[in-house]
C-alpha cells in the first residue's frame, strides 16, 4: 500500500467513524459489547485462566492479572518485530 493509499484509506475510516457517532444517541450501550470482550476486559483473563471457577477470588485475579500482562508482552514482540521488518525492507 502506497503512504497516499494509507492516507486515503485512514481518511475515510475517520470519516465513517465520525459519521457513526454523530448518529449515536447512547455512546456507552453502543460499545458495551466490545467492552465486555475486550481483551483488557477482567471477566475474559478470569474465564481464561479459571474456566471451572474452582480457584478461589484472589489467586484467580493473581492469575488473570499474569495472563493479561503476557499477552500484551507478546503483542509488544510482536510489533517490535514488524518494526523491525519494515526497517529492514525499507
Amino acid at each position: 500500500m502506497t503512504p497516499e493509499e494509507r492516507n486515503s484509506r485512514a481518511l475515510r475510516a475517520r470519516i465513517g467513524a465520525h459519521s457513526r457517532w454523530a448518529r449515536c444517541d447512547d455512546r456507552p450501550a453502543a460499545t458495551a459489547a466490545a467492552r465486555a470482550s475486550s481483551p483488557a476486559s477482567t471477566d475474559r483473563w478470569e474465564r481464561e485462566v479459571d474456566p471451572e471457577g474452582r480457584l478461589s477470588v484472589h489467586e484467580r485475579a493473581v492469575r488473570a492479572a499474569h495472563a493479561k500482562s503476557a499477552y500484551y508482552a507478546r503483542l509488544s514482540l510482536a510489533a517490535k518485530k514488524a518494526r523491525a521488518a519494515r526497517r529492514k525492507a525499507a
